[in-house]
C-alpha cells in the first residue's frame, strides 16, 4: 500500500499517539453516550499496539455545539469494552498530560483531552502549515510513531490529522487501512457489473459520484433513489409535485438540477431512475407512476414495481456501492424502498456501504456481516468515491516517503 501499515512500523516499546474517530452520539444533559459503535471499530487497532505506551488524541463534536465536551466518559466506555485500563488526562500537553506520557509503560493506554478543546486544531490547514502548529509540535515531541485510525476525518485537513505524519514516523490503524483498501477495490478489480445505489439528501455529493464513476468507467450503472432520483427526474423535464420540488429548493440543489440533465444527456443509458413513486396522500401511502404525481403529494418511498425492478438490477449486480435511503425510512408506511434494497444488496458478491443512514437500517436488519464493507466515515467515503484525494490519506503517503 502507498500508505504504511502498523505491521511496518515495528511499534514495539514506543510510545504510540493514536489519532482515532470516537466522535458519538451524546446526551447533552447527562453526557452518556448513546452509541458506542465507533468506539468498536477503534478495539482492534488499540489491541494491536498493546506492546506500545498508546496515547490516544481524539475529538467530540467542535467548538459551539451542545455535546461539544470533555472525554471523561469516552474513556470510560473504551475502558469498559476494551477490558483493560485507560488513563483519562485532562490536558492535551499541559505539563501533567506530558507527565502521564512520559511514565507510560508498553501496553498502558491513555486518553489525552479533547483535541478540539486547542483552537488550532480547528483550522483547516495545508499539510506543510499545520506542521508548524503548536499543538502538532507539542504532541509529536511527546511520541515516537503516530498512527491515524480516524478515517471519519480523514477530509478533514486539520493538524493532528495531516501535521503529524510531516514530523514523526507514520502508519495507518487497522480501521483506515481496511477503509482505503476496501474503498479502493471499487476503483479497480471489483467484480462487474458495477451498480452505484445514490440517495438521501446529499445530492450534490452524489450528483459528483454518479459524474466521476460514470465518466471513469469505473462503475456500470448508477441507481438513483430519494432525493437524488427526484432531482434527476426534475432534470428529466418530470413534474414531481410542489412538496418535493420545494424540498430541493429548501436544500438549495437547485444548481444540481442542471448537473443532473448534463449527466444524463451524456449517460442515460447508464443511469436508472425510479418509474413508480409512493407518496402521502390523505394521511396514507399511496403509489403512482413518476409521470402522474400528485401536485400537492410529497414524494417519500419507491413505489413496489419500482422496488420490483431495482431489487433485480441490483441482485445482478457483481459489485454495489450503496449510500443514501430511498424514502423516509423512519415512517413504517415508507420503508419498504430502502429495506428491500438493502437487502437484495446484501446477497451481492462485493457490496460497499457508505455508511450514515443506510448502515443504521442494515444493523436494524442485522445484516452487518452480510456486506463486504461498510464505511465508519460517511464524508470521507463519498468524498472518496468522488475520486478526490484525502487529505489523511495524503498525509500518510508523505510520511512513508519522508520516513521510508
Amino acid at each position: 500500500m502507498p500508505i504504511g501499515t502498523i505491521r511496518e512500523l515495528g511499534c514495539a516499546r514506543k510510545t504510540v499517539l493514536l489519532r482515532l474517530d470516537l466522535n458519538s452520539p451524546i446526551d447533552p444533559s447527562s453526557h452518556l453516550i448513546l452509541d458506542d459503535k465507533r468506539f468498536r471499530e477503534h478495539l482492534p487497532t488499540i489491541r494491536a499496539l498493546s506492546d506500545a505506551a498508546t496515547v490516544i488524541i481524539t475529538h467530540q463534536s467542535r467548538p459551539g455545539k451542545k455535546d461539544f465536551t470533555t472525554l471523561e466518559a469516552h474513556a470510560g466506555k473504551l475502558e469498559q469494552l476494551l477490558g483493560s485500563p485507560v488513563t483519562y488526562v485532562d490536558g492535551i500537553f499541559s505539563k501533567h498530560a506530558r507527565d502521564v506520557v512520559e511514565r507510560a509503560k508498553p501496553g498502558d493506554v491513555v486518553m489525552l483531552e479533547n483535541v478540539r478543546f486547542n483552537a488550532e486544531e480547528n483550522l483547516t490547514l495545508k499539510a506543510e502549515e499545520a506542521k508548524k502548529t503548536h499543538i502538532v509540535k507539542k504532541l509529536s515531541a511527546m511520541a515516537d510513531l503516530f498512527v491515524n485510525d480516524a478515517f471519519g476525518t480523514a477530509h478533514r485537513s486539520q493538524p493532528t490529522v495531516v501535521g503529524l505524519p510531516l514530523v514523526l514516523r507514520s502508519a495507518a490503524g487497522l480501521l483506515m487501512e481496511k477503509e482505503v483498501s476496501q474503498l479502493s477495490r471499487v476503483f479497480c478489480g471489483a467484480p462487474r457489473p458495477v451498480r452505484v445505489v445514490l440517495g438521501g439528501t446529499k445530492v450534490d455529493d452524489s450528483i459528483d459520484v454518479a459524474g466521476h464513476m460514470l465518466e471513469n468507467g469505473i462503475a456500470d450503472q448508477i441507481i438513483v433513489i430519494g432525493v437524488v432520483a427526484n432531482v434527476f427526474l426534475l432534470a428529466d423535464g418530470i413534474d414531481i409535485g410542489k412538496p418535493s420540488t420545494a424540498l430541493i429548493s429548501q436544500l438549495k440543489y437547485e444548481p444540481e438540477i442542471a448537473k443532473a440533465k448534463a449527466i444524463l444527456d451524456k449517460y442515460r443509458d447508464r443511469v436508472i431512475m425510479p418509474e413508480y413513486v409512493a407518496v402521502r396522500q390523505n394521511g396514507k401511502r399511496a403509489e403512482y407512476a413518476v409521470t402522474k404525481i400528485p401536485a400537492d403529494a410529497p414524494v417519500l418511498d419507491l413505489g413496489m414495481e419500482a422496488i420490483g425492478s431495482l431489487v433485480q438490477e441490483i441482485k445482478s449486480a457483481g459489485t454495489i456501492v450503496f449510500n443514501g435511503p430511498a424514502g423516509v425510512f423512519e415512517e413504517p408506511d415508507f420503508a419498504t424502498g430502502t429495506y428491500e434494497l438493502v437487502r437484495a444488496a446484501s446477497t451481492v458478491e462485493f457490496s460497499v456501504v457508505g455508511g450514515g443512514h443506510t448502515a443504521v437500517v442494515i444493523e436494524k436488519l442485522g445484516l452487518s456481516s452480510d456486506f463486504t464493507h461498510i464505511s465508519t466515515g460517511g464524508g470521507a467515503c463519498i468524498e472518496f468515491l468522488t475520486g478526490k484525494k484525502l487529505p489523511a490519506v495524503e498525509a500518510l503517503e508523505q510520511s512513508k516517503i519522508l520516513f521510508g
